[in-house]
């Protein structure tokens, strides 16, 4: 392979198990990347999905960095409008001083969660001061840049700062990523389309990309093509939205109407669609990577494994691997 492959992680549970046993197959997940000769397995931030641990990247993220000793650990991400940036930037200097040359900053600007967890989470937020992402995500920057006279920079100081990279689906958020010099990664897995991803990349790279774009992929690899299927062919999305022209994608009709009730919408619509997902046996979706490496350059693919295949996570982790190994040594 001449591209790297990393793992994006949200502890989803299986029905009726406690969330400890969620949090363990992550440790167990990242280890086995360690092993594996992945790059980076990152973690990501829900807010009240009974079926996610991943509540807060940042405290999973030390204690996989106690159990792990070589591979990058990162958030996929910092859902930045729900935080001051000043803490944030903190928090991975502190992470990054425990675990030095190993942490990324990974920011998102989704919610994570419904209105109800929203608004939870805004709660000291005064709406008529409300900040722009673009402005949250600049001042995040500053207090992670080198300390000019009189400036206010977040401590302790790393050996490293953490890699900072953007989440996104958009040229907008292309261009933001490459104005601030921050790495710029695709989030494929909530819209694969590839005249999406070729908008990006290439506002990505017109506005001066510092470095490669990394792309976000739901793949599932079994030992027959029919196995991985039957496990990814069920998977839909609902896209929900309100009549003033919010919207957003859910795992189901009900969720749909959840989230328009803590909403306050009277009306909604919503469109089912089938994700885009990479799935078969090992070497079909490591020839779908190759296709995406030859068309858009892609130098390193970071790969969501879908809820569906939560019992299978470790088995297609480690049939992607191929010759990861060898290429780590």
């Amino acid at each position: 392979m001449s591209y790297r492959l990393s793992l994006l992680d949200k502890s989803p549970l299986l029905p009726g198990e406690p969330a400890t046993a969620a949090l363990q197959r992550t440790i167990v997940l990242a280890q086995a990347a360690e092993r594996l000769g992945y790059a980076r397995f990152w973690v990501a931030e829900h807010h009240a999905n009974p079926g996610l641990a991943g509540t807060a990247p940042e405290v999973l993220i030390a204690h996989l960095a106690a159990r792990t000793q070589r591979i990058r650990l990162g958030s996929g991400g910092v859902l930045l409008p729900h935080y001051s940036p000043y803490k944030v930037a903190e928090t991975f200097n502190l992470l990054a001083a425990l675990a030095p040359n190993r942490i990324d900053l990974g920011i998102g600007k989704a919610p994570g969660g419904l209105p109800d967890a929203t608004r939870a989470l805004r709660r000291l937020h005064d709406p008529a001061e409300l900040t722009a992402f673009e402005d949250l995500l600049a001042e995040l920057d500053r207090y992670l840049a080198p300390p000019e006279t009189g400036s206010l920079r977040a401590l302790p100081t790393p050996p490293a700062v953490p890699e900072r990279i953007l989440l996104g689906a958009s040229p907008d958020s292309a261009r933001t990523a490459a104005a601030l010099g921050w790495r710029f990664v695709y989030a494929g897995q909530l819209n694969g389309d590839p005249r999406a991803i070729e908008a990006s990349l290439e506002a990505y790279a017109q506005a001066g990309a510092p470095a490669p774009p990394l792309l976000a992929v739901t793949a599932l690899a079994a030992a027959t093509t029919e196995e991985a299927r039957a496990l990814t062919d069920p998977l839909q999305v609902v896209r929900v939205t309100l009549p003033d022209g919010q919207s957003v994608n859910l795992g189901s009709e009900a969720q749909a109407a959840e989230f328009a009730r803590q909403a306050g919408a009277a009306s909604y619509r919503t469109e089912a669609r089938r994700p885009h997902v990479l799935s078969g046996t090992a070497g079909h979706v490591r020839a779908e990577f190759d296709q995406l490496h030859a068309r858009f350059g892609i130098e390193e693919f970071v790969i969501d494994t879908p809820p569906s295949a939560t019992a299978q996570r470790l088995a297609s982790v480690t049939l992607l691997a191929g010759d990861a190994p060898a290429l780590a040594a």
